[in-house]
């Protein structure tokens, strides 16, 4: 019964997909979401959700910024410019193949961008009006997102990888989003408190695979989110079983519109 709600399958070369799924089938992981980032990963996790019954798409814009240079930090190895409206248009049309609307958000590492935050908001009126949730990336801006979120009245968002301040956090869960929690928590002081401020009901597990590993010498995949989850019933006082059912629970509610 283990999620693993933000990863990036595109990522990996066609031959080790399978690989990658079926050890996350082997482990017990039943949804795996992977998340788009521009056109030609779009149309990857479409291919993917139709091949593999446990991959769900979601499909999203990474912050403009980003998609203006060739994504060296991502290891795409390629320029990713395209035309955004046309992009949202065909993510919209495509409302009753995907789960959720990802990722999406602001990221301010290098400073931030009206046309980031223009983007930021069409997303959120775009998970409105087709009632998908929202996974938001936040680098260096998580204040930011969280001002947008509640200025546009975003109903379901999940704070993917959130390194906001804990003023921040109790902000969020008030407002009701959900933190999904990576693989790192198993070394991440922030991590780990973020997990005992904030209730069960609002916690998700991811990888973004194949980044943020637990083993440095080699890729993250969906398999190793049961790291995560042992983390997490240590962290609560539960055991294994009911920390999976939790979190299991809490992803049916956010994507399957409960």
């Amino acid at each position: 019964m283990l999620v693993d709600i933000h990863a990036h399958l595109d990522l990996f070369s066609e031959n080790e997909i399978n690989d990658v799924v079926e050890r996350a089938q082997s482990s017990g992981v039943k949804i795996i979401i992977t998340n788009g980032l521009d056109s030609s990963t779009n149309r990857k996790a479409l291919e993917l959700s139709k091949k593999y019954n446990i991959v769900k798409a979601a499909l999203g814009i990474y912050p403009i910024d980003a998609l203006k240079r060739e994504k060296e930090e991502m290891h795409l190895g390629r320029h990713a410019e395209f035309d955004v409206d046309e992009e949202l248009k065909f993510i919209e049309s495509r409302k009753n193949e995907i789960v959720a609307l990802g990722e999406v958000g602001l990221d301010f590492v290098q400073g931030s961008s009206a046309s980031q935050q223009e983007l930021f908001v069409k997303f959120i009126a775009l998970s409105n009006k087709i009632g998908r949730p929202l996974i938001v990336h936040s680098r260096k801006a998580e204040e930011a997102a969280i001002n947008i979120l509640e200025e546009r009245k975003a109903k379901h968002v999940v704070l993917h990888c959130f390194n906001g301040k804990m003023s921040l956090v109790e902000r969020a869960v008030k407002l009701g989003f959900s933190f999904s929690i990576p693989c790192t928590i198993n070394r991440s002081e922030h991590f780990q408190n973020l997990v005992k401020r904030i209730p069960l009901s609002h916690i998700l597990t991811e990888t973004d695979a194949p980044f943020l590993s637990p083993y440095p010498w080699r890729k993250n995949e969906p398999a190793f989110v049961s790291f995560t989850v042992k983390k997490i019933a240590e962290l609560k006082g539960l055991n294994g079983e009911e920390a999976k059912k939790n979190i299991f629970m809490n992803c049916q509610r956010m994507f399957n519109g409960d």
